[in-house]
């Protein structure tokens, strides 16, 4: 029997960068319903993705001129690339089936599976991940050189890390041993004997920068508004909260992050689900939003609590006591208000600072944020879609780095 070996030559596909291409992806993969009928935003067809990886390949110039022209004049071998490369992206794990299969073409190209349903996509832990590290890495290019801390306080601990002058080992301290400074102890109270006897007197510790944690809660605001006016909100606050995301994975393995939606009632989400959330015909129920973070934080046994609110509208429904849902789109409704400053007043109570980070510049808006921002003693940021991610990450690194006094 004989093995004939034959040389593999690669499709165009193969050549791709796929991290360049899921970065020219990304606005696509997040999109949050904007531009986009309310019965289309569920539509993620592989007939669209062909479309936005066309387009991501040719903005990002990820082939040469000569194999796009190729593939420009010949409608076979395009339909053959753009599927190739929809497999090799399930296949390397950044798109799944959301039925959780893997990829597969049954009908020898097209958009619709074999019962004529189109076949639809949705991104992966690793894909978002990815997009998470990709914003933050361009965040942060943009502010400059960044030093990351880790809470640091002037209080010292017995800590792993030395940093200060040893002290007499307490009951409850970490058995963080000054082993030269401990013997000397010994030596001087019996003199150089042999066993040497040690006691409790003795013990000398190390002690370390105390280094507190941080529970984080990111409220972002899903109402109709967030898509209005011709401007897409919501699309660059998911990618702020992606980076803020594994910016605490990564830099900051003591600290937690949690993430609520709020709209006309409120909902924790799984991160790795943010991709797949749109906005909708909602109102801005502020008051829910807080209120279920308060209820996550209470669960986190950490230094520090904060809630990060992402919004561009007022509070303008409630959930009522039977569970109703009371809304009022026009102006301040007093009671809505009202009740919302209340639940500020309960964060404050607890400890939890509440950071404001504004997309628009109402003037009934304007007072309100003003107001909450009294109450909590917190920050108020007033930018725009394109400059939110700057002020989100700067504030969260100058908490790390800041002195507790």
């Amino acid at each position: 029997m004989s093995v004939r070996y034959h040389k593999y030559i690669g499709g165009l596909w193969d050549d791709l960068d796929l991290e360049d291409l899921v970065d020219g992806l990304s606005d696509f993969l997040l999109q949050s319903g904007f531009g986009f009928e309310p019965e289309e935003w569920d539509e993620n067809d592989l007939q669209s993705l062909h479309d936005a990886i066309l387009d991501a390949v040719l903005k990002k110039g990820l082939l040469s001129e000569d194999d796009l022209g190729r593939l420009m004049n010949d409608e076979t071998a395009m339909e053959q690339f753009l599927q190739k490369t929809v497999e090799r992206l399930m296949r390397e794990g950044y798109l799944r089936d959301q039925e959780g299969q893997p990829f597969r073409d049954p009908t020898g190209g097209g958009s619709h599976g074999p019962e004529g349903k189109p076949i639809k996509f949705e991104l992966t832990e690793k894909a978002s991940d990815f997009l998470g590290y990709k914003t933050l890495k361009n965040l942060l290019g943009s502010l400059g050189k960044a030093s990351l801390g880790r809470h640091d306080t002037r209080d010292l601990a017995t800590g792993i890390e030395s940093s200060g002058p040893s002290k007499a080992w307490e009951f409850g301290d970490t058995l963080n041993l000054d082993v030269s400074a401990t013997l000397l102890n010994a030596v001087a109270r019996e003199g150089l004997t042999v066993p040497l006897n040690v006691e409790y007197s003795d013990l000398l510790v190390h002690q370390a920068e105390y280094q507190s944690s941080c529970a984080t809660v990111v409220m972002l605001d899903c109402s109709h508004s967030m898509i209005l006016y011709g401007e897409d909100r919501f699309t660059p606050a998911k990618k702020v909260a992606l980076a803020l995301s594994h910016l605490i994975r990564s830099q900051f393995p003591g600290d937690s992050i949690s993430l609520v939606l709020f709209h006309d009632s409120a909902e924790e989400v799984p991160l790795s689900q943010l991709g797949k959330v749109r906005v909708g015909p909602y109102y801005t129920n502020t008051r829910e939003g807080l209120r279920l973070a308060q209820r996550i934080l209470a669960r986190q046994r950490k230094d520090m609590k904060q809630i990060v609110m992402i919004t561009d509208g007022k509070p303008s429904a409630l959930t009522e006591a039977d569970g109703r849902i009371y809304r009022n789109p026009f102006g301040l409704d007093a009671r809505v208000v009202a009740l919302t400053l209340k639940e500020v007043a309960n964060c404050r109570r607890q400890g939890i600072l509440v950071n404001t980070f504004m997309l628009a510049r109402d003037w009934d808006l304007v007072a309100f944020v003003k107001k909450v921002t009294e109450i909590c003693r917190g920050k108020a940021y007033f930018t725009t879609p394109y400059t939110l991610g700057q002020f989100v990450l700067m504030d969260y690194l100058n908490r790390k780095v800041e002195k507790v006094h």
